[in-house]
């Protein structure tokens, strides 16, 4: 089989490692992939939202899967694009439907699903620039701190927690009025949860699903959980607070209300579904829907599946899952993510990269890196994932941290705290 991997992050480069293992596979090639992605595939230069190219790439290369690693393309409608296609009809997508990847595209959507099919989440109201005031309103029923969310996607930034209403008030304002640009034309006031967050993946064809293993993730630039939002800072499996009780809450409470609302409002969605939650008290409530894997999570929850992936892709594009059964790594796993420095703000890029190579007992998935004059340089705000499989937490966060501390580039920086947080949880 010959598969074309969409998207060029650590997710992606995560993807390959693992599709790769497949005896099933013929050809890999990842668009447009990073320094990472050559190693088990072949990086190809197009863009993950040029349809036309990558239309022209899979009619010529003979690809049978397109595996959509971002959210960008879902949004856009990319599987509508293939199916409505004739000479694309017999390649198989792994990915939701433009009308699926509303769960992500749109918050407002979101909230107004989870209500119809009652799946618990926060207290919220959807807010326009012709109804500010009954924004205020809203706010001043509220209990500090206030969470303010961009409808539509704006790059992991688009969430705004606020200490008192007076900056609720004046940042409310400046998102209606293009903060986001288009994606905060619509805001989403929601009721501040307090909790500790879980990320819990499922692997749809939009009859069955399987359960992929959680993540816990850190998005905090700082140690300690301060400072600016990032796309995440490193990410742990399994997570010690998610037995068995809480999980199976969030599978009858979250996950098949959730596989059973789009059924039954008609929509085709077959890929990975992820569910953001807060754990609060006990119970589990949705933050947010992804509509494919999360990153770095999926650095720490695919190298804990012992299964084939690519089969198991199959069976969702066939929606056969039904048939199939997940295998799972008991071991930890732990990634800590070196990113740029300045990162999330202004950060430089080109910068070189020494020691990769003499790594052991980790995985580099690389995320923001490219090659130029034959060397592998900086290219991104987080540069690379170091994974490492442990008998315990310890033993997998001190290969992790062993490791990233031999490579080396200009401004590097990363969290010296990965799951730390966890460790009375976990008993080490």
């Amino acid at each position: 089989m010959n598969v074309l991997i969409l998207g060029s992050g650590g997710r992606e480069h995560t993807l390959a490692w693992k599709v790769a293992q497949s005896p099933l596979l013929k050809k890999l090639f990842i668009a447009p992939g990073n320094a990472g992605t050559r190693e088990p595939g072949i990086n190809v230069d197009i863009g993950v939202e040029d349809f036309d190219a990558i239309r022209s790439f899979v009619l010529k290369e003979q690809i049978n899967m397109v595996v959509v690693g971002p959210e960008a393309p879902l949004v856009g409608g990319i599987v509508d694009f293939f199916r409505e296609d004739h000479s694309l009809k017999k390649v198989q997508v792994i990915g939701p439907t433009r009308a699926g990847a509303m769960l992500e595209g749109s918050k407002k959507f979101a909230k107004e699903f989870m209500t119809r099919h009652n799946i618990p989440t926060a207290k919220f109201q959807n807010i326009t620039l012709n109804d500010y005031d009954r924004g205020i309103d809203y706010l001043k029923t509220m209990e500090p701190p206030y969470v303010l969310k961009a409808d539509g996607l704006a790059a992991g930034k688009g969430v705004l927690i606020c200490d008192s209403i007076a900056e609720a008030e004046k940042l409310l304002k400046s998102m209606l009025e293009g903060m986001f640009g288009e994606a905060s034309k619509n805001v989403i006031i929601e009721e501040y949860l307090a909790g500790i967050e879980l990320s819990v993946f499922i692997l749809t064809d939009g009859d069955s699903y399987i359960i992929f293993p959680e993540a816990k993730d850190y998005k905090r630039i700082g140690q300690g959980d301060t400072g600016l939002n990032t796309g995440g800072m490193g990410a742990v499996s399994p997570v010690p607070f998610a037995d068995r009780v809480f999980l199976k809450k969030v599978e009858e409470r979250i996950i098949k209300p959730t596989v059973q609302g789009l059924k039954k409002e008609r929509i085709n969605y077959r890929g990975f579904l992820y569910f953001g939650l807060m754990n609060v008290i006990g119970n589990p409530y949705v933050v947010e829907y992804n509509v494919r894997m999360g990153d770095p999570e999926a650095e720490v929850v695919l190298p804990r599946v012992s299964s084939d992936l690519l089969e198991m892709f199959i069976a969702v594009a066939e929606r056969k899952l039904k048939r199939k059964k997940i295998e799972i790594d008991s071991r930890t796993v732990i990634t800590v993510m070196l990113v740029s420095g300045g990162y999330p703000g202004k950060y430089e890029k080109g910068k070189e990269i020494h020691n990769l190579n003499d790594v052991k007992n980790s995985i580099i998935f690389h995320a923001g890196t490219a090659i130029s004059e034959g060397k592998i340089v900086t290219s991104g705000g987080r540069v690379l994932a170091v994974t490492s499989y442990g008998s315990d937490m310890m033993e997998a966060l001190a290969r992790t941290y062993r490791n990233a501390d031999l490579i080396n580039f200009e401004g590097k920086y990363c969290r010296r705290d990965i799951g730390f947080d966890l460790y009375d949880e976990s008993q080490i």
